[in-house]
């Protein structure tokens, strides 16, 4: 299948062996809820930092990517990792109930159809599976400020970059909550009033 040429040039410009953003946070979180032996789809795997953390802790990894430049980085960064391309759009190539865990670190505030990711995600997870997410926090005090300061809005929500999506801790649950995802878990990364970073597990319902 032929990759996003939108998300190629994303990547293309960006620097290779960049660190993930509150890397060390987002590993414990997700060593937290993974164990060794389940099989984990890391969604929008980028250059396979997690992917290969998870390998280590002993779980059979699956790392997808809407563009061949981070799959490209993650084969050179380690060859062992089973890589797959997916479509940006519509159904993705992989089978369905075919994973204990789906890990997307970053990613849904970059997606276009949210309806159709959710519903791709609960395709793929095994009834009783679990999502694992983290996206940027938009908290009472933060959206306040982007009102406040002058420019702060129009750079926040420029309409050239990628974050196309900007979640609450209420909105999530909410979305969550509707593809009937239970058991539902969100914390905030980061120092009150304004985190950083919205934490999310939630385990698929079995009908």
């Amino acid at each position: 299948m032929p990759s996003s040429p939108y998300h190629e040039a994303v990547w293309e410009a960006l620097p290779g062996n960049l660190e993930p953003s509150d890397w060390q946070a987002r590993l414990r979180f997700l060593l937290d809820h993974v164990r060794s032996g389940q099989r984990v789809l890391d969604l929008g795997c980028g250059e396979g930092r997690f992917a290969s953390e998870l390998q280590r802790a002993g779980a059979e990894v699956v790392a997808v990517d809407v563009a061949e430049e981070p799959l490209r980085r993650a084969h050179s960064a380690n060859p062992t990792l089973a890589l797959s391309l997916i479509s940006a759009e519509g159904e993705w190539e992989l089978p369905d109930a075919a994973f204990d865990v789906v890990w997307a670190g970053e990613v849904i505030e970059h997606v276009a159809d949210t309806a159709g990711w959710l519903s791709e995600v609960r395709r793929v997870l095994r009834p009783g599976g679990s999502l694992l997410l983290s996206t940027p926090a938009h908290p009472p005090l933060r959206r306040l400020g982007l009102a406040l300061v002058p420019g702060a809005w129009e750079r926040h929500l420029d309409p050239r970059a990628d974050h196309l999506r900007f979640y609450t801790r209420r909105s999530l649950r909410g979305l969550l909550t509707d593809f009937r995802f239970e058991q539902l878990q969100i914390r905030s990364l980061g120092p009150p009033p304004l985190p950083r970073v919205l934490l999310a597990a939630a385990v698929r319902s079995r009908f």
